[in-house]
């Protein structure tokens, strides 16, 4: 059965993802983890999907406790509660090769989001990461779109301490929303940062991200809070907590710290 086009905002997505047969396709091979790209079918919809097997996951020394394909569905959990980025359908569950991490696969566009060039082929309107020089000694900047599905992902990496923001893991969807995906190492307890999207230092957190994250602190207190600590410590689950509190007493985009590498290498 071929493929469909299944909206990622529709419930049944996340009801495909949870229960849907998984028919493995192939492997991801530029993946660090065992990463498999499937088709999912349910009730006669077919849809592709991402499969990370927990068996499949390389160990991390500073991210000792729970699994990689937890921690993707704690953040789905977090982006879904609070309408805070789009992260698409994301289940822990049973498949072919164990327990693992299962995701609709997005369609996307060419749309250009980040992107390394010269500052004089820079977009209008663009924000400016990093000013650097090429391979060739001529100068060049990182820089993203000012997009606001890229501002509520930026928001979403803070509450989630999200480790590894590539370009790569930013997808331009053919429905026109902005997806966040690999969110396998976020949500430690300590600061670790570590994203392309600091173009908004600075600036002031709009009012509606901050009526999000003041929707998630509620429910911090309440059902996500015991939902995540299937998937998070105790420790790691008041962290999101106290890091929603800091932008919502300072609602504004924070600076880098001194004390660890604040952009991810690769780039993309």
């Amino acid at each position: 059965m071929a493929a469909e086009h299944v909206d990622p905002a529709d419930p049944a997505a996340r009801e495909l993802v949870a229960r849907g047969r998984i028919d493995v396709e192939g492997r991801l091979v530029d993946a660090s983890n065992v990463t498999l790209f499937c088709t999912i079918e349910l009730d006669g919809v077919s849809a592709n999907a991402v499969y990370k097997p927990v068996n499949g996951e390389r160990p991390l020394w500073d991210f000792p406790d729970g699994t990689l394909a937890g921690r993707e569905v704690a953040t789905y959990l977090v982006a879904e509660a609070a309408e805070l980025g789009s992260v698409p359908p994301t289940v822990l569950r049973d498949g072919p090769f164990g327990e693992g991490m299962v995701q609709l696969w997005i369609e996307t566009t060419d749309e250009e989001l980040i992107d390394v060039c010269a500052p004089e082929d820079l977009p209008e309107g663009w924000r400016v990461v990093l000013h650097a020089h090429d391979r060739l000694g001529e100068p060049a900047v990182l820089a993203h779109a000012d997009h606001p599905g890229l501002r509520d992902l930026a928001v979403l990496d803070i509450v989630v301490n999200n480790t590894d923001r590539k370009g790569g893991h930013v997808l331009a969807g053919g429905d026109g929303r902005i997806y966040g995906v690999d969110h396998g190492i976020c949500l430690h307890t300590d600061p670790k940062l570590r994203t392309v999207l600091w173009g908004w230092v600075g600036d002031p957190l709009p009012g509606e991200s901050v009526d999000k994250l003041q929707k998630l602190r509620w429910a911090l207190d309440h059902e996500l809070g015991e939902t995540l600590a299937a998937h998070l410590t105790r420790a790691e689950v008041r962290a999101v907590a106290r890091r929603t509190d800091e932008l919502l007493a300072e609602p504004v985009f924070p600076a880098p710290g001194d004390d660890w590498r604040a952009i991810p290498w690769p780039l993309f």
